[in-house]
């Protein structure tokens, strides 16, 4: 990877979390009770943590978080939580859910299939802080009979089945992203240093 300056680290960072924003607007479909299949929302906040290492990638990651967090707060608060409920929703679904995708880099230095498998590695963790929200903070609410009776008295299988609906697309599109994004020479130069 080549050392950039930090004007130049900033100004990626903040082009790629205002990309990362914008196309999280363009949702392919949405979930009743948060989450969504949106145009490649994660693939610049990857790229950031390929390009320029992972603590640009958690940096970026994390003010991607907040960004996100924000712009759902007035509907996360309208689905009337109480306080624990709401801060466990904050954290896992929101600032931990969006900065892990900053790990993605973490095995840049493997070349093509690293890129491919930190991405992976970090769709598959965001996956799991949201099972951790689904399975401990919404494993009480009537919500579940969204999915009908299947799930009554089943949050594991519940937080399972709602989260992996718009993950597991999610995670597809955004490896499909990668693999064809890091095919570029110039792309993969910053990155590798190649």
């Amino acid at each position: 990877m080549k050392k950039q300056g930090t004007i130049y680290n900033i100004t990626l960072s903040a082009v790629m979390v205002a990309l990362g924003t914008a196309l999280s607007f363009v949702k392919v479909w949405e979930m009743p009770l948060g989450g969504s299949v949106t145009l490649l929302s994660m693939l610049p906040i990857v790229m950031v943590s390929c390009m320029l290492g992972v603590k640009w990638g958690l940096a970026s990651a994390f003010v991607y978080a907040a960004i996100q967090l924000f712009v759902d707060l007035g509907k996360v608060l309208s689905w009337g939580l109480t306080p624990a409920m709401l801060i466990g929703t904050l954290l896992f679904d929101y600032i931990i859910a969006f900065t892990v995708l900053g790990l993605a880099g973490l095995f840049v230095k493997k070349g093509y299939y690293g890129v491919l498998c930190g991405t992976a590695l970090a769709v598959a963790l965001r996956f799991v802080s949201h099972f951790v929200s689904g399975y401990v903070i919404f494993r009480n609410l009537e919500q579940f009979s969204i999915f009908g009776n299947i799930f009554t008295n089943k949050p594991f299988l519940y937080s399972v089945a709602y989260n992996g609906f718009y993950m597991l697309p999610e995670l597809v599109l955004t490896l499909i992203g990668t693999a064809i994004l890091f095919k570029n020479k110039k792309i993969r130069s910053i990155a590798f240093g190649e």
